[in-house]
């Protein structure tokens, strides 16, 4: 497959869509293309304001990141919006479907979204969506907008490969964290408060007082206390407020040597992670391995050894 860097850092969206298809390939050499584009394009990343946002199924996420993304249109940006962990169209929420759900912002020339693929081998979702987001700062887009779906690991992946990670919530000051553990609590940067608007207006700011007083008891980092803020993405309410929070955050961060610090951190994370999931690769492929697990299995199983001495005897193979 022939990609046209140029085209691609000129921002051409069918030279941006080619390299992702790349990136998401099985295929071991286009694997290898695909890191050899990553690795030309690098001097070009690093440009944008990743944001992570995660809430409950209902919150309206696709409204609020269409508002928000027509919002930052208006101000002269170009919005990448990934989705990841698509959920099955069977049980509901399928992330494919956000083309359309965000209609309007899917037409507009400076938007580009592009939902991750849930499975793959080696780094699954995670490596695709950040190698996707690499690519999309190549290509010239400012903000990064990273969705998860539901409440779960991805929550955890995306939080480390972002600058801002928020939650949106819904104005319900009674459900204590609405299914959101409290780990995605310490994750979050800001939480929002969607949905302020008509008969919500009041619940909407009792919410925003009684998680203002959940995330004081929370631990914060030394320069950003997590802020809650109301908007209402349907009727367009307090989007500046949120882009304004997040400018604020990006201020401080790189004023403090924080936003750097935050990013080569996450980068050497994500190294470690690959580092062990190409030593487990290596693992399975490994003949000797293959040959004895299933017969290290049954001794395990059935109390004829300790797991401890048979994984020991699987890695001294290598």
């Amino acid at each position: 497959m022939t990609i046209d860097l140029d085209q691609l850092q000129q921002g051409n969206r069918r030279a941006l869509a080619k390299a992702i298809t790349l990136v998401e390939s099985k295929l071991d050499n286009h694997r290898a293309q695909a890191q050899q584009i990553l690795e030309q394009v690098l001097p070009k990343t690093g440009n944008s304001i990743r944001i992570g946002i995660t809430g409950i199924p209902g919150v309206g996420k696709s409204t609020f990141i269409e508002t928000f993304g027509l919002y930052l249109i208006e101000q002269g940006k170009k919005v990448a919006v990934l989705a990841v962990d698509p959920s099955s169209p069977l049980a509901g929420g399928s992330i494919l479907g956000d083309k359309t759900r965000m209609e309007e912002l899917s037409r507009r020339n400076e938007a580009y979204i592009r939902p991750s693929p849930s499975e793959g081998a080696l780094g699954g979702v995670a490596q695709k969506t950040r190698e996707t987001m690499l690519l999309c700062e190549a290509a010239g887009y400012d903000v990064i907008i990273v969705e998860t779906v539901g409440v779960g690991q991805s929550e955890y992946e995306v939080a480390g490969m972002v600058d801002f990670f928020m939650v949106l919530m819904l104005p319900n000051a009674g459900d204590e964290l609405q299914g959101i553990k409290k780990g995605i609590m310490e994750l979050a940067d800001a939480l929002v408060v969607n949905k302020a608007d008509g008969e919500s207006l009041n619940l909407a700011a009792q919410t925003k007082r009684h998680y203002e007083n959940a995330l004081h008891l929370l631990r914060q980092s030394s320069f950003w206390s997590p802020q809650v803020l109301t908007c209402s993405a349907q009727e367009k309410n307090n989007i500046d407020t949120v882009w304004g929070m997040i400018s604020n955050y990006h201020i401080d961060a790189v004023k403090n040597n924080a936003f750097y610090e935050k990013r080569s951190r996450q980068n050497q994370e994500w190294m470690d992670k690959l580092l062990f999931e190409m030593l487990e690769l290596k693992l399975k492929q490994n003949p000797d391995v293959k040959q004895q697990l299933p017969d290290l299995h049954k001794k395990v199983v059935n109390g004829e050894t300790t797991p401890f001495i048979a994984a020991k005897t699987l890695i001294d193979l290598l």
